[in-house]
C-alpha cells in the first residue's frame, strides 16, 4: 500500500469520525433526526456498523499483509498514530452504534 492509498484511508477515516461526531450530538441536543425514533435508530446503528467496518479492513490488513505494512509507515510514532485513529473511529462507532440502538428500544411516546 502506498502512501496515496494511506492518505486516502486517513482521510475517509477522519470524515467518519466527523459524521459519527456529528449524528451523536445531533441527537444528543435535538433528541431526533427524522422524527422517529425508529428510523433514527435503524440509521444509527447502520452508520455505526459501516464506521467500525473500515479500522476492521484495516486490521485484518495488518495482521494479513504484515511485511507489506512495515514499509508503509515511516516511523514508529507514525504507526502509533494509525493505530491511534483507528481505536478512535472505533470508539466513535461504538458511541453511535450505542445511540441508535437506544433509540429502537427507547419510548414510542
Amino acid at each position: 500500500m502506498n502512501q496515496q492509498r494511506l492518505g486516502r484511508k486517513i482521510i475517509t477515516l477522519s470524515l467518519l469520525v466527523v459524521v459519527g461526531i456529528a449524528y451523536s450530538s445531533f441527537l444528543y441536543f435535538q433528541n431526533t433526526l427524522t422524527g422517529l425514533l425508529h428510523l433514527d435508530g435503524m440509521i444509527g446503528v447502520v452508520l455505526g456498523l459501516y464506521t467500525s467496518s473500515h479500522p476492521a479492513a484495516n486490521l485484518v490488513d495488518m495482521l494479513f499483509y504484515r511485511r507489506a505494512m512495515q514499509y508503509q509507515f515511516s516511523s514508529k510514532q507514525s504507526l502509533v498514530l494509525w493505530l491511534s485513529l483507528n481505536l478512535l473511529v472505533l470508539i466513535i462507532s461504538s458511541i453511535v452504534i450505542f445511540a441508535g440502538t437506544t433509540r429502537l428500544i427507547g419510548r414510542t411516546d
